[in-house]
């Protein structure tokens, strides 16, 4: 059995280790770095902590590209730490959910050491191999997230082996069984160790067309990467993934209470997270990237992302993300730098009003800005590809802030793997914690809106269509819990009056009236409408 249904209205905070906290002053942030802060993210009334990879790994990709899936890498810590980190989060009520990473591992994984020797060993087909056409070039059209080719050569096996992502990051066999397995008894291993759930990284890249049939051009549209050029037809986004995932739901099954989410990208997207969460037997969620490389905040985006998931039988159920660790910090998308404090209040009070499972990404709390790397201190390689033409992940990835005071923000004694921002001091979590107005007291406030109100957590969405068109609006309800959710995302005021027996509850950047300010926001109760609280 799945977890109860309160996971639907779930908040979870994104922890990307290597930025969180550093506690033993080698400048990255670890595992007691986390634990020592967990009081933080309890504070804020979030459910459940998602981490990001922090398993052995050379760290071609940060992490992503896993050397061995079941230990730590010494950068974050021991098992013992993150057995202590469990039980830390559990003492707190937080839930725990890792990345499991499925599709790839790195090249300097044991499995890829074997399967590259020849042709003929027990791992040899446990990973994407293929014969050069007749004229030496690699087997099929298809190209790498971060640019190039999909195809690496080989001169061991003397063939092609497949990436999708860097060439230091092959891809696995998911048609093979036995691969299956063995991601499986991962799973139980981490599941054994009291882990809640799993966030599955980029899991429609996990199986292939193996034909290898090349992919068509895609329609001409924005392009800053090969990739972009195509229509990935044949080498994402496979039937085989199905029954994957279905094996995987009843792994987490037998253990109870287990949550789990899937990253899904691509040009049918939506499709997929419908396809992977559809009835009880595959996953519990799925978030694509509707809201994580929006340009712009508009009452377009809202409806179109919103009306994908109408709340049909069976179809599954969404999740949400602003900002994460591979997009640019929401605030510095949707805003101007000046009206940067304001769009941060109504991002939170929007996100949590959200008809799905939620995301919070360490620093949304905060309200920080997207920070500013130099080029000579960039070190993801896709921002280096393709400067200047991509903000990269570098920016959305620096340093929390802890003090303003201390040197590079409390985060660590020593210059940290990435620069902090000097506009992210004056918003550290000493400055805020004393602040009733702050962002973070913001936070605080609107989890627990989400938390009382049943509308917010699982309540049935309808878009108003007789707003003015600059708003976004939508009712939320469920049983006698209905609320009114309105939101102006730019900044010019706007003329807007609720109709009768409406009353706000909770608002950003509004003094209530008949005119909606720039950034402002509303959530309204209808008269005799209950809450729990």
């Amino acid at each position: 059995m799945s977890l109860s249904d309160d996971w639907r209205g779930w908040v979870i905070y994104q922890i990307y280790p290597r930025s969180f906290a550093d506690s033993n002053g080698d400048g990255v942030g670890d595992l007691p770095g986390v634990m020592a802060h967990l009081d933080h993210v309890a504070s804020l009334g979030v459910d459940a902590v998602w981490l990001s990879p922090f398993f052995p790994s050379p760290m071609k990709d940060f992490g992503y590209d896993v050397a061995d899936y079941c230990g730590v890498d010494p950068l974050f810590g021991t098992l013992a730490d993150f057995d202590a980190l469990i039980a830390r989060a559990h003492g707190l009520g937080l839930k725990v959910i890792i990345d499991q990473v499925y599709c790839h591992t790195s090249d300097q994984h044991a499995w890829f050491a074997e399967s590259r020797a020849d042709r003929t060993n027990a791992r040899a087909d446990w990973y994407v191999w293929a014969d050069a056409k007749p004229d030496g070039t690699p087997p099929s059209n298809w190209q790498s997230v971060f640019g190039g080719p999909a195809w690496t050569w080989d001169a061991r096996r003397g063939q092609y082996y497949l990436h999708n992502f860097l060439a230091e990051q092959p891809q696995l066999n998911l048609d093979l069984p036995v691969v299956q397995d063995a991601l499986l008894a991962v799973a139980r291993f981490w599941l054994d160790r009291g882990v809640d759930g799993f966030r599955l990284d980029a899991l429609t890249f996990a199986p292939h067309d193996p034909a290898l049939t090349d992919n068509p051009p895609a329609p001409p549209g924005p392009r800053s990467r090969p990739f972009d050029f195509q229509l990935k037809l044949h080498n994402q986004s496979q039937p085989g993934i199905v029954p994957f995932v279905e094996r995987i739901r009843a792994v987490t099954d037998r253990y109870g209470g287990r949550f789990t989410v899937a990253e899904v990208a691509g040009d049918n997207a939506v499709e997929e997270q419908r396809t992977l969460t559809r009835g009880s037997g595959r996953l519990d969620t799925a978030y694509g990237f509707d809201f994580l490389y929006a340009p712009h905040l508009t009452p377009k985006l809202v409806a179109a992302a919103l009306g994908q998931w109408p709340g049909a039988p069976g179809e599954g159920w969404p999740a949400w993300a602003f900002s994460n660790h591979d997009a640019p910090r929401a605030v510095s998308r949707w805003a101007p730098e000046s009206d940067r404090a304001a769009m941060a209040a109504l991002n939170l009070l929007l996100l949590v009003s959200l008809r799905g499972t939620v995301f919070l990404y360490q620093g949304e709390e905060l309200g920080l800005p997207q920070a500013e790397v130099p080029f000579d201190r960039l070190v993801d390689p896709e921002a280096i590809a393709n400067w200047p033409k991509t903000l990269g992940r570098d920016g959305a990835r620096t340093p929390m802030p802890w003090r303003d005071a201390a040197p590079w923000g409390g985060f660590s004694t020593v210059e940290p793997w990435l620069p902090v921002d000097a506009r992210h001091l004056p918003l550290a979590v000493a400055v805020q914690e004393t602040d009733p107005q702050s962002t973070l007291a913001l936070t605080r406030r609107l989890v627990a809106l989400r938390r009382s109100r049943p509308a917010l957590q699982t309540g049935a969405l309808r878009m108003i269509t007789d707003a003015p068109d600059v708003l976004v609006a939508f009712e939320r309800g469920t049983g006698e819990d209905r609320l009114l959710c309105v939101f102006n995302p730019t900044g010019m005021a706007v003329d807007w009056v609720p109709g009768p027996g409406w009353t706000t509850i909770e608002s950003v950047n509004d003094d209530s009236g008949p005119v909606l300010g720039p950034y402002a926001a509303r959530i309204l109760s209808r008269e005799g409408s209950t809450s729990p609280a």
